[in-house]
């Protein structure tokens, strides 16, 4: 099955805020009369077997924030578009709401939320189970106000970029069933909201960052990379791979302890001025 011609007027759908064409069979590109939409702020294609690139005009749609084209057959890099995407990289909400009510289930990892309002949909992207291959771009650390990112089973390469580290909101990342390389960032501890984060069957090595959230997610986040080590998998770290603490972390706590001692001195040496001069003249 496919969409209507690209010349096909599409005045009727000008202003929809959501889009779900999902489990239709859909064949072909992701159609360019998409980008007309110029208000549209949730698009689920999911389930459907549609190919080619990701299109490079969704960053021109400044509302959209909850992207869903799983399981289909999209090929190529990740593009420079995706990490482009205004709503994605602020906190702000779309000028243009809709006050109607709806009942919509949303998925975000193993969770499923029933949402009411296009408003009040997770600024999302979920990519997975793909054909997509490259680097994970390390823009994608740009998108600041992400709550879900799911680039699971693609043919993806590479490191995990650090500057997911930036991504604060986060609260689910699926990298699972690629082909990254490298450690897992050690500063990926700062990530105080990650609940689910799954990381399994890549070639990643290394010592899994010890703190944080990481100490709550279960063993099988990170099974299928034999050379990654912690106390919870088969290969324990030992003395030269031991966890190292994050570097960034270690520099804000110097940087508190700094700002202890020179404010404790500071004030130490004011209460002995005062006494020196109270002394000199009461005394």
């Amino acid at each position: 099955m496919k969409l209507c011609h690209e010349d096909e007027k599409i005045d009727g759908f000008k202003n929809i805020l959501g889009l779900g064409i999902n489990d239709c069979a859909l064949s072909g590109k992701v159609p360019n009369w998409f980008s007309k939409l110029r208000n549209l702020q949730v698009l689920v294609l999911y389930n459907n077997q549609l190919s080619g690139p990701i299109p490079t005009w969704i960053n021109s749609l400044n509302f959209l924030k909850y992207v869903d084209i799983s399981n289909n057959s999209l090929s190529g890099e990740i593009p420079a578009a995706l990490t482009e995407m205004p709503m994605l990289k602020s906190d702000k909400i779309a000028d243009y709401t809709d006050p109607r009510l709806f009942q919509f289930p949303v998925y975000v990892g193993c969770m499923c939320f029933q949402y009411r309002t296009i408003t009040a949909f997770p600024k999302m992207l979920n990519l997975g189970n793909n054909k997509l291959t490259g680097a994970i771009p390390m823009e994608i650390g740009e998108l600041k106000a992400l709550v879900s990112l799911n680039l699971s089973f693609n043919n993806l390469n590479g490191e995990i970029p650090q500057l997911v580290t930036n991504l604060r909101n986060l609260m689910v990342l699926d990298l699972s069933y690629n082909h990254l390389t490298g450690a897992i960032p050690p500063a990926m501890v700062s990530l105080h909201f990650l609940s689910e984060f799954n990381v399994s069957y890549n070639d990643l090595e290394g010592p899994v960052p010890s703190g944080g959230q990481f100490s709550t997610f279960p063993s099988s986040s990170f099974a299928g990379n034999p050379k990654l080590c912690s106390p919870m998998l088969v290969h324990h770290c030992n003395s030269a791979e031991a966890a190292p603490t994050s570097t960034i972390l270690t520099k804000q706590y110097i940087d508190k302890v700094v700002f202890a001692i020179a404010f404790g001195v500071f004030f130490g040496v004011g209460v002995l001025y005062d006494q020196i001069i109270m002394y000199k003249y009461f005394g």
